[in-house]
Protein backbone atom coordinates (compact mmCIF):
# COMPACT_ATOMS: atom_id res chain seq x y z
CA UNK A 1 0.00 0.00 0.00
CA UNK A 2 1.29 3.48 -0.84
CA UNK A 3 1.92 5.79 2.08
CA UNK A 4 0.51 9.29 1.85
CA UNK A 5 3.24 11.82 2.44
CA UNK A 6 2.46 14.56 4.93
CA UNK A 7 3.40 17.12 2.24
CA UNK A 8 0.63 15.80 0.01
CA UNK A 9 -1.99 16.58 2.64
CA UNK A 10 -1.32 20.29 2.30
CA UNK A 11 -3.38 20.16 -0.90
CA UNK A 12 -6.44 18.80 0.89
CA UNK A 13 -8.27 22.06 0.16
CA UNK A 14 -7.91 21.42 -3.57
CA UNK A 15 -8.89 17.76 -3.39
CA UNK A 16 -11.83 18.11 -1.03
CA UNK A 17 -14.40 19.38 -3.58
CA UNK A 18 -13.41 16.65 -6.05
CA UNK A 19 -13.57 13.88 -3.44
CA UNK A 20 -16.90 15.16 -2.10
CA UNK A 21 -18.40 14.94 -5.61
CA UNK A 22 -17.32 11.37 -6.29
CA UNK A 23 -17.54 9.78 -2.86
CA UNK A 24 -20.89 10.85 -1.53
CA UNK A 25 -23.33 8.05 -0.77
CA UNK A 26 -25.18 7.81 -4.07
CA UNK A 27 -22.52 9.03 -6.50
CA UNK A 28 -20.04 6.29 -5.70
CA UNK A 29 -22.77 3.65 -5.95
CA UNK A 30 -24.09 5.02 -9.25
CA UNK A 31 -20.61 5.14 -10.74
CA UNK A 32 -19.89 1.63 -9.52
CA UNK A 33 -23.08 0.32 -11.18
CA UNK A 34 -22.25 2.15 -14.41
CA UNK A 35 -18.77 0.56 -14.38
CA UNK A 36 -20.44 -2.67 -15.46
CA UNK A 37 -22.55 -1.28 -18.33
CA UNK A 38 -24.62 1.72 -19.42
CA UNK A 39 -28.04 1.76 -17.74
CA UNK A 40 -31.38 3.44 -18.01
CA UNK A 41 -32.80 5.45 -15.13
CA UNK A 42 -35.22 2.79 -13.85
CA UNK A 43 -32.58 0.07 -14.05
CA UNK A 44 -30.25 2.21 -11.94
CA UNK A 45 -33.06 2.81 -9.48
CA UNK A 46 -33.78 -0.92 -9.17
CA UNK A 47 -30.11 -1.76 -8.64
CA UNK A 48 -29.68 0.99 -6.04
CA UNK A 49 -32.09 -0.26 -3.44
CA UNK A 50 -33.39 2.59 -1.31
CA UNK A 51 -32.64 5.52 -3.61
CA UNK A 52 -35.55 7.84 -4.30
CA UNK A 53 -36.45 9.12 -7.75
CA UNK A 54 -35.39 12.64 -6.73
CA UNK A 55 -32.09 11.54 -5.17
CA UNK A 56 -31.16 9.55 -8.29
CA UNK A 57 -32.17 12.37 -10.61
CA UNK A 58 -30.19 14.95 -8.61
CA UNK A 59 -27.13 12.70 -8.38
CA UNK A 60 -27.16 11.96 -12.12
CA UNK A 61 -27.41 15.69 -12.93
CA UNK A 62 -24.49 16.41 -10.56
CA UNK A 63 -22.39 13.61 -12.09
CA UNK A 64 -23.20 14.84 -15.60
CA UNK A 65 -22.25 18.40 -14.61
CA UNK A 66 -18.95 17.11 -13.23
CA UNK A 67 -18.13 15.35 -16.50
CA UNK A 68 -18.46 11.84 -15.07
CA UNK A 69 -21.73 10.64 -16.60
CA UNK A 70 -22.96 10.91 -20.17
CA UNK A 71 -26.72 11.21 -20.71
CA UNK A 72 -27.90 9.73 -24.01
CA UNK A 73 -31.50 10.30 -25.10
CA UNK A 74 -32.65 7.23 -27.02
CA UNK A 75 -34.98 7.58 -30.00
CA UNK A 76 -37.71 5.38 -28.59
CA UNK A 77 -41.37 5.90 -27.94
CA UNK A 78 -41.73 7.01 -25.25
CA UNK A 79 -38.34 8.66 -25.09
CA UNK A 80 -35.90 6.97 -22.74
CA UNK A 81 -32.48 7.93 -21.45
CA UNK A 82 -29.40 5.80 -20.95
CA UNK A 83 -26.52 6.80 -18.69
CA UNK A 84 -22.91 5.76 -19.16
CA UNK A 85 -19.50 6.65 -17.83
CA UNK A 86 -17.47 9.31 -19.58
CA UNK A 87 -13.80 8.73 -20.38
CA UNK A 88 -12.95 10.72 -17.24
CA UNK A 89 -15.14 8.51 -15.06
CA UNK A 90 -13.67 5.37 -16.60
CA UNK A 91 -10.39 6.30 -14.93
CA UNK A 92 -12.19 5.69 -11.61
CA UNK A 93 -13.15 2.10 -12.46
CA UNK A 94 -10.04 0.49 -10.98
CA UNK A 95 -10.19 2.30 -7.62
CA UNK A 96 -13.97 1.82 -7.38
CA UNK A 97 -13.73 -1.89 -8.09
CA UNK A 98 -10.96 -2.15 -5.49
CA UNK A 99 -13.14 -0.30 -2.97
CA UNK A 100 -16.15 -2.49 -3.80
CA UNK A 101 -14.07 -5.64 -3.38
CA UNK A 102 -12.68 -4.31 -0.10
CA UNK A 103 -16.22 -3.69 1.16
CA UNK A 104 -17.26 -7.24 0.30
CA UNK A 105 -14.17 -8.73 1.95
CA UNK A 106 -14.08 -6.57 5.10
CA UNK A 107 -17.76 -5.76 5.61
CA UNK A 108 -18.26 -8.62 8.09
CA UNK A 109 -15.27 -7.39 10.14
CA UNK A 110 -16.79 -3.93 10.31
CA UNK A 111 -20.14 -5.38 11.39
CA UNK A 112 -18.38 -7.31 14.18
CA UNK A 113 -16.54 -4.17 15.29
CA UNK A 114 -19.82 -2.23 15.32
CA UNK A 115 -21.53 -4.93 17.39
CA UNK A 116 -18.65 -5.01 19.89
CA UNK A 117 -18.65 -1.23 20.14
CA UNK A 118 -22.42 -1.12 20.62
CA UNK A 119 -22.33 -3.70 23.44
CA UNK A 120 -19.60 -1.84 25.33
CA UNK A 121 -20.90 1.67 24.71
CA UNK A 122 -24.60 1.31 25.37
CA UNK A 123 -26.20 3.92 27.55
CA UNK A 124 -26.63 2.24 30.89
CA UNK A 125 -29.56 3.39 33.01
CA UNK A 126 -28.60 5.39 36.06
Amino acid sequence: MTQIESNALRDVGRTRPVLENITNKWSILILTVLCTKPSRFNELRRRLDGITHKALSDALKRLERNGLVHRNVLPTSPVSVEYSLTALAQTLQEPFIALYDWALKHGPEMEQAQAMYDTTHTDKPC
